[in-house]
């Protein structure tokens, strides 16, 4: 099976009930704008706005990232099936979004991701399987942030964007022109941390982008429940601009996030973008989605897919032949490969780490709690072995 098929693989029908497709989000006054430089059909359209211009290798790349980035997700949950991982959050769908974003970059930039980030990861250079350690528990994050300039990931929703925003302000303090971007999701944008980073960033002028991924769903929450204007309007009563790009649209995501970045660094302040893009997937591994939207929703969004646009459009211009796919898909089964072996070479978590260096000293409370710990991991030891003697 290809990249590309399995991305646009029809989803499985459940006996299930579920819920009909939601309704279209209420809107006030005429409908958003949104940015779009390349069609679902891969057409070439032009912004006035947000011009941009790739040459076919730059274009080649961005497309080579997004189905490298969707070939590692895609084991990544396979292994989380197989027992390997603990858990997994999938960004089927959102590859545009976070690669063109993420090549808006300068290396000098800073990242403050979520726990789903996982193509942005792959732009700043952190090896693919160092993302893995932490979903399987051997690790809180196997990579250095200042070697990448890409923090650790973050679990707790929406917290990010106030490290994002204080680290601006210290660059800002600091006399430098590098700007910050911090990544959050739709449900997110509803948390109290959210609107506090927004307030600060706009009263201190931080050179921030606060790039929010509007995937539909906060896990079952679609976004109907969550406000009453669209999402990139928020940004005005804060007292800067908000713009809504395609987030199926790598063009679209890098021309915007490249402004947002320049605006950020020539001192004008923060920009929120709204990435209006669709999580095909489940919200994480121990999601159903079948549960709570429909599959015609679903697959309305599949023929939006943002790889297969772009592959529509390579092929259309010449700029890509079918020798230069069967490579990429090569290269993608070879990265599957190494992550699968990677990950299955991992040590076994240790389960008494949990315990240490709680307190310089010790503590006899801990110490309590780790001997409760052993007795109960030996428990299923005697259950074993009183069987096997019966």
């Amino acid at each position: 099976m290809t990249v590309e098929s399995t991305a646009a693989r029809k989803p499985r029908r459940s006996s299930t009930k579920r819920v009909s497709a939601k309704k279209p989000q209420p809107e006030t006054g005429t409908d958003p704008e949104l940015v779009q430089l390349l069609t679902p059909d891969g057409v070439r359209v032009e912004h006035p706005d947000y011009a941009i211009d790739l040459s076919a290798d730059e274009l080649r790349a961005l497309y080579r990232d997004m189905v490298l980035t969707r070939r590692f997700d895609a084991e990544a949950t396979a292994l989380q099936r197989q027992g390997e991982l603990g858990l997994w959050a999938s960004l089927l769908g959102q590859e545009a979004a976070q690669i063109g974003s993420a090549r808006a970059l300068r290396d000098d930039d800073y990242v403050f991701p979520t726990y789903r980030e996982h193509g942005v990861a792959w732009c700043r250079g952190v090896d693919p399987t160092n993302l893995l350690g932490m979903f399987r528990g051997v690790n809180h994050g196997g990579w250095d942030p200042t070697t990448n300039n890409f923090h650790l990931y973050t679990i707790v929703i929406g917290s990010q964007t106030l490290h994002a925003t204080g680290y601006a302000m210290g660059v800002a303090k600091d006399g430098a022109d590098s700007a910050v971007i911090a990544y959050f999701g739709d449900g997110a944008s509803s948390q109290g941390d959210v609107a506090e980073a927004f307030t600060f960033g706009a009263v201190y002028n931080a050179p921030v982008v606060f790039f929010c991924q509007n995937n539909q769903w906060a896990i079952s929450e679609p976004t109907e429940k969550q406000m009453r204007v669209p999402l990139y309007q928020r940004a005005q009563g804060y007292g800067f601009p908000g713009v809504r790009v395609d987030g199926n649209d790598v063009l679209a995501c890098l021309a915007v996030t490249r402004w947002a970045l320049e605006r950020a660094r020539r001192g004008e302040g923060p920009t929120l973008v709204e990435a209006f893009t669709y999580r095909m997937g489940a919200h994480t591994t121990s999601d159903d989605p079948t549960k709570y939207r429909a599959d015609e929703e679903r697959e309305a969004w599949v023929a939006k897919d943002p790889i297969l646009r772009v592959r529509a459009y390579l092929e259309k211009e010449g700029l890509a032949d079918e020798a230069y796919f069967a490579g990429l898909e090569d290269e993608s089964e070879t990265l599957g490969k190494r992550v699968r072996e990677a990950v299955r070479a991992m040590p076994q978590p240790d389960q008494l780490a949990i315990f240490e260096n709680v307190y310089a000293d010790g503590h006899a409370l801990v110490d309590e709690e780790r001997a409760q710990f052993l007795a109960y991991q030996a428990s299923f030891t005697e259950g074993s072995a009183s069987e096997e003697g019966n």
